[in-house]
């Protein structure tokens, strides 16, 4: 699996043409470092509204859809070739996925080689890191020459955004080499340059496009037919031994003076070193994979008030993406994914950016949920999020030993703990009767088991949740030990702690099932019976809650009801709600959405709990086998959010997730 200084390679071949069916099914993703991307099938079918050739983020508009596709056509002795392909409204699919040889991604950079007759062709992509610029480059590798056309479809729409009437229609600007598309006045224009042997003008002859059919759009019961227009397209022949780029960008003409072939060797440098920085342990195979998977999610969040503040103190802005391609940044899957993304990829610097970008936003005692795309403030609707700080402070400053930022951040946790003590937002407080952590506002979803569509909150789980006790217990305790370190006083934070301990081991434990309850005092004054993954937090995290006696069986529950071999499920099947399939439309797929359906995060903490329950990594090296081979899947080199409760799995949701990834690297390597 390991190429030249150590960058890990996945490569698929076919030795007589590609099956349409493993190259329209598994898709490929390139990242900038700014929340940008491009993305499409590996046949070069876009299947979704969010798939695209270049998708910047745009300052007040979020992630546009800049270029959605180029038409690429070849013609080789007389005979033409279509490279990449379209399914059209009524199904048909056009271009021959057959041409497509093999694909591979080299490090994080996709390539694909195509046979086109007695010629071979190459093309691969980057998009420079930290900046919103694209190359694609064509290398002829044998055969005849080539004559390459090159018909780009601009389309300047929000990627979650469903398609406008009609099309878009930029006003363009040739300039030879050069073109430039301006659509809206609120949006930078795109430029575009090719860059040949010789001069190749752009040949400004309009074309629209037949309807698109988005498949996966269709089947997710989303708006799904999009109509594009071309204003022209590059044309030139490419010979045996030559290259043909083109260059893309919205910022200023200046990132196109460049030799495209630099931006390609300063991204596999850029890889090679961030392996360098990892710990041995994680420089190959698949553990180096993802590495590389976790990078993807690490970004400037491009918010003039983060970029602004961070100057301010000589620091830098950063966040994680949760997931590609819809979701932004959220607090409860940065903080989750932070061990797994920075501190076991030896990323200690930007573990310290992240942390600090995250506590300028608390507000009421609270980390935001999420940020809306676009948008500069954060939602606050979460009751967990806030928690998991604590724990992604530990897991860095244990790791790293940065004493400073515990002490810059210790009155903040201060704080949260008084407001939590007091109630703050969506009723989120202590119960002064029993120590416990209880939440729930009507309307509101503020646990991770967040699914709400058209006003209905599928698993609203107000009360006192099972995981929320796990997490203030373990900050509790916490809070004693950095209170300790710092001579400060611990004693209010320990009683805290004893006080929640004695009242969970009390109030949670279920004995007729031998698991615990998934939420006390819920709605109506019961307990929910329900058996779900939330219980493996009792013992998973660095101070569990739950009794040690009661350990064993905890984790046989998990094991016998909820374990996969791609993560755990979010309900038990013998429950009334429990739904096999993730599927069909808004409601059917949010219905299921924490009622069975596995999520690859989870692996993580039941990994954790059984290795403090019996310690056999090499049978938990086995569980995780059902990740390492979902890597070549859906989203190429990536894991995906969450996958169908029954055989065979199939992975559904975002094609790359960060906890996902994040959770499958740091157990790699506790399991190594």
């Amino acid at each position: 699996m390991s190429r030249v200084r150590g960058l890990p390679e996945l490569k698929f071949a076919w030795p007589v043409g590609a099956p349409a069916i493993e190259v329209l099914g598994r898709e490929w993703l390139v990242t900038n470092g700014l929340g940008g991307y491009a993305s499409s099938t590996l046949a070069g079918v876009n299947a979704r509204r969010y798939h695209g050739l270049f998708i910047p983020t745009l300052p007040e508009r979020g992630r546009t859809v800049m270029l959605s596709r180029l038409v690429e056509t070849a013609r080789v002795e007389g005979q033409t070739y279509r490279l990449e392909g379209e399914v059209r409204a009524d199904g048909t699919l056009m271009g021959d996925t057959s041409l497509l040889h093999s694909f591979r991604l080299d490090g994080l950079i996709p390539e694909w080689e195509y046979v086109l007759g007695a010629t071979r062709l190459r093309r691969r992509l980057v998009l420079v890191h930290g900046e919103n610029t694209l190359f694609i480059e064509w290398a002829h590798l044998s055969g005849p020459p080539v004559k390459l056309r090159l018909r780009p479809f601009p389309v300047f729409r929000v990627h979650e955004h469903d398609f406008p009437h009609g099309y878009c229609q930029p006003k363009v600007i040739l300039q030879g080499e050069r073109i430039e598309m301006l659509a809206e006045k609120d949006a930078p224009a795109l430029k575009l340059r090719l860059y040949a042997d010789g001069t190749v003008p752009f040949v400004a002859l309009p074309e629209i496009s037949s309807p698109q059919l988005y498949r996966t759009e269709r089947a997710r019961g989303m708006p799904h037919i999009e109509t594009q227009a071309s204003p022209g397209y590059f044309e030139c022949t490419v010979r045996p031994g030559s290259r043909l780029s083109l260059g893309a960008t919205v910022d200023d003409w200046s990132r196109l003076d460049r030799d495209p072939a630099m931006s390609f060797d300063m991204e596999r440098e850029r890889e090679w070193r961030l392996l360098e920085r990892a710990p041995a342990a994680a420089r190959t195979g698949t553990a180096a994979r993802l590495v590389l998977a976790g990078d993807q999610f690490i970004v400037d969040p491009m918010r003039p008030r983060d970029d602004a503040w961070a100057r301010a103190i000589g620091e830098d802005a950063r966040s994680v993406i949760a997931g590609y391609p819809w979701f932004t940044d959220w607090g409860r899957d940065t903080m989750i994914s932070l061990e797994g993304l920075t501190v076991c990829s030896g990323r200690f610097r930007e573990a310290a950016a992240i942390l600090r970008t995250f506590r300028h936003h608390v507000k009421d005692g609270l980390l935001p949920n999420l940020f809306p795309e676009g948008e500069a403030d954060g939602l606050y609707h979460t009751a967990d999020a806030t928690l998991w700080l604590f724990h992604a402070v530990d897991r860095y400053v244990t790791a790293s030993g940065d004493m400073e930022l515990l002490r810059e951040f210790y009155p903040t946790f201060e704080d949260i703990v008084r407001k939590h003590e007091q109630g703050t937002r969506h009723n989120i407080r202590i119960d002064p009767k029993d120590g416990l952590l209880t939440q729930g506002e009507e309307g509101y979803q503020l646990t991770w088991m967040d699914a709400k569509v058209d006003g209905w909150v599928v698993t609203p789980r107000r009360g006192k949740a099972v995981e929320l006790n796990a997490l203030w217990f373990n900050a509790m305790r916490l809070m004693a030990e950095w209170a300790a370190l710092q001579g400060l006083d611990a004693t209010p934070y320990a009683q805290a702690a004893q006080r929640a301990q004695e009242s969970f081991n009390q109030r949670f434990w279920n004995p007729e099932e031998r698991c615990l309850y998934d939420v006390v005092d819920g709605e109506g004054g019961g307990n929910d019976v329900a058996v779900r993954p939330n219980q493996i937090f009792a013992l998973s995290l660095k101070h569990p809650v739950l009794n040690p006696d009661r350990w064993p069986d905890v984790l046989h529950k998990v094991e016998t009801e909820l374990l996969t071999p791609v993560g755990l499920r979010s309900l038990a099947s013998d429950h009334d709600e429990y739904k096999a399939t993730y599927d069909g439309d808004l409601r059917a797929r949010d219905a299921a959405y924490h009622q069975g359906t596995v999520w690859s995060w989870l692996i993580g903490h039941y990994v954790d709990a059984a290795l403090r329950v019996q310690p056999d990594r090499a049978h938990l090296r086995d569980v995780m086998d059902g990740l390492e081979t979902h890597l070549r899947q859906a989203g190429v080199g990536q894991v995906s959010e969450i996958f169908d409760a029954t055989p065979p799995f199939r992975p559904r949701g975002c094609i790359a997730q960060a906890w996902g990834v994040a959770e499958a690297l740091r157990v790699f390597l506790r399991t190594a």
